[in-house]
């Protein structure tokens, strides 16, 4: 998948407008736009940014597999669990536990 394909997506999974991202950036709406259509690519350090932003990594913003391969299903899980809230998470673990999981 390519780094605007899935910068759309986190846009989408997170009710944001481009328009709204590129001001949490401070970056020109048109240049995210760019990034979205896959015309361009960020810099390092706007790439940095967008991963803090959406608590992922800049790996999986570049759809790069490290040593632990996961499925796409599985990177998106992550990435759902990663952005709920800590007691969110908690029961989520907890009801792991009970399934015996």
């Amino acid at each position: 998948m390519m780094f605007g394909d899935i910068l759309r997506n986190l846009l989408e999974d997170n009710g944001l407008t481009q328009k709204q991202l590129a001001a949490i950036l401070n970056i020109a709406p048109s240049t995210l736009g760019n990034y979205v259509r896959n015309e361009r690519e960020p810099d390092y350090k706007t790439l940095k940014h967008i991963a803090e932003y959406f608590k992922v990594t800049t790996d999986f913003l570049l759809d790069c597999n490290t040593s632990q391969v996961l499925t796409h299903s599985e990177a998106e899980l992550l990435r759902v669990y990663r952005n709920l809230s800590p007691e969110r998470q908690r029961l989520y673990a907890d009801v792991g536990k009970v399934f015996g999981k």
